[in-house]
């Protein structure tokens, strides 16, 4: 048995998968197609699906106009190593998207993505509920996740 998230897509499919791939290291774009037949959504060839994995994460792909925008009950959560990691990926998807709370952000597609570092779940999972409360607090407080800032305040 194998699961795949599916991305329905109204317009630009291609150009966001091939995005996605170049900034995930693992990635790969394994095809894509136009269906053969006619679809509700247009003739044949208009409509074209596609194949992709995003790290260790599969995902199919649909470009077939305009049905339900994406929206924050579905997210793209990476957990990055290093600071460096977390502002590349940052910098690169708010590019013609929207910022938002808590390392949240949608790319130009509308698609909505978190960026987190692997540090805030260790320190968020720490048995010292007051210093969880602390990490909690300030990454409640921040836009962009800055590991240095959930370290300071872990430290209390």
């Amino acid at each position: 048995m194998k699961v795949t998230q599916h991305l329905w897509f109204e317009k630009d499919m291609e150009a966001a998968i091939g995005f996605y791939t170049g900034l995930i290291p693992g990635s790969a774009v394994h095809w894509v197609t136009p269906l053969p037949v006619d679809t509700p959504s247009g003739p044949a060839g208009s409509v074209r699906i596609a194949s992709f994995t995003l790290g260790d994460q599969r995902y199919q792909a649909i470009e077939a106009g305009p049905l339900d925008p994406f929206n924050h009950a579905f997210s793209i959560s990476v957990e990055c190593d290093t600071q460096a990691e977390i502002d590349r990926l940052w910098d690169a998807l708010k590019e013609g998207g929207a910022i938002e709370q808590c390392g949240w952000l949608k790319d130009r597609w509308g698609l909505s993505w978190q960026i987190v570092p692997k540090r805030l779940g260790e320190l968020m999972g720490d048995p010292d509920q007051a210093k969880a409360k602390r990490v909690a607090e300030a990454m409640l407080q921040m836009v962009k996740l800055d590991i240095a800032t959930l370290e300071a305040a872990a430290k209390g």
